[in-house]
């Protein structure tokens, strides 16, 4: 069995510290709910998979069906529309029905801003 580490307990900053209590109560006070940050990181577990980030990618470029997708992301269609699922369930894209075809796109402008930021980030050297 292994044995587990104790967490020390700080009673008080470090000399260097120059944080005060109003100021730890100001954050305390900005910091989000624990609802929301479950929720957040629902939303970037959501970016976690690959092949969800490949979809992305694919309806920046323009609204796309499933067909499309499985042929430009050379994948079996069930698994395209389980991938679309979980991204629609967190609204990360949308649907829009036309006769029996189903087109897919972002849900807005905020991922695809989330996206690239990211996507330069990880490129920035």
């Amino acid at each position: 069995m292994k044995e587990q580490k104790a967490i020390p307990v700080v009673e008080e900053c470090e000399p260097t510290c120059f944080g005060t209590e109003a100021q730890l109560d100001q954050t305390k006070m900005s910091l989000m709910d624990k609802p929301t940050s479950v929720q957040m990181a629902d939303w970037f577990k959501a970016f976690s998979d690959p092949t969800r980030l490949r979809i992305i990618d694919a309806l920046l470029q323009r609204e796309l069906c499933v067909h499309d997708l499985t042929v430009l992301l050379e994948m079996g269609q069930s698994a395209i529309s389980h991938q679309l699922r979980s991204l629609r369930n967190m609204r990360i894209v949308k649907r829009r029905k036309e006769g029996k075809t189903v087109y897919y796109s972002l849900d807005d402008g905020h991922i695809e801003q989330i996206f690239i930021q990211t996507l330069q980030h990880i490129k920035h050297e």
